[in-house]
């Protein structure tokens, strides 16, 4: 067993009806760029209903049919931030949280101490977040998750990475699709960062499911200049 090995993010999500939402951070192989993905995905008629915007530096979720909207509460955030050199990102309103921390002088996961699982029984869908240090140096990435079938405590998880050169890692929320959802397990997964943002963006979108992919944005940025890249995809198109 090599505990070391990479897989490519197409390899690892293919063929898995839904992995929910995933957030992937690392470095690209020539080890000048940092790497960061953000993907949702829904199965019910609210979850579904989103597009990503983008609002300068940073990107939300909003409706593609307001009409149609039930729960604004969990499918409504800033998914994307940019905070004093970092770039936060998260898969709900916690990513103000963790910026508000940030500028209160807290630590990453300090700041999630007030946060916990969705209140979204019975699948409490954990939060995933990501703090990445656009300069290049470091990445920590963290799962609040529920420690029981019923909801009655939170489990919390930090991992601190030192970046390196093709590498990256990638948490989402769930396992697979089941009733309740099986939330995610273990270790952020290792996986390969192209050197290209086109090839990388692609094969995280042909390979997510089909019926239940919502919106990816991926986002390359140069440790030396600060400048980035980035790619949207929205499957509805908001006029």
């Amino acid at each position: 067993m090599d505990i070391y090995s990479v897989i490519g993010m197409g390899d690892l999500i293919r063929g898995n009806p839904y992995v929910g939402r995933g957030i992937v951070a690392g470095l690209t192989p020539d080890g000048k760029k940092t790497a960061t993905a953000y993907f949702i995905m829904g199965r019910s008629e609210n979850s579904r209903n989103r597009v990503f915007i983008e609002e300068g530096d940073d990107l939300r979720t909003a409706p593609y049919d307001p009409a149609k909207v039930k729960d604004p509460s969990l499918i409504i955030y800033y998914p994307v931030r940019t905070a004093g050199g970092k770039l936060i990102v998260t898969n709900g309103d916690q990513t103000d949280t963790i910026r508000d921390g940030l500028a209160a002088g807290k630590t990453f996961s300090a700041a999630l101490l007030t946060r916990e699982f969705e209140p979204d029984a019975p699948n409490f869908t954990p939060r995933i977040s990501a703090l990445i240090d656009l300069d290049g140096t470091s990445y920590e990435m963290s799962i609040l998750k529920s420690a029981d079938a019923e909801g009655t405590a939170c489990n919390r998880f930090t991992f601190d990475y030192s970046p390196l050169p093709g590498l990256g890692h990638f948490i989402h929320t769930y396992v697979t699709d089941g009733n309740p959802i099986p939330t995610f397990q273990g270790e952020p997964e290792r996986v390969l960062i192209p050197q290209n943002i086109d090839e990388f963006t692609e094969d995280i979108w042909e390979n997510l499911d089909g019926n239940n992919r919502i919106s990816l944005y991926v986002r390359y940025t140069d440790i030396a200049t600060g400048e980035y890249e980035k790619r949207l995809i929205n499957k509805y198109v908001k006029e």
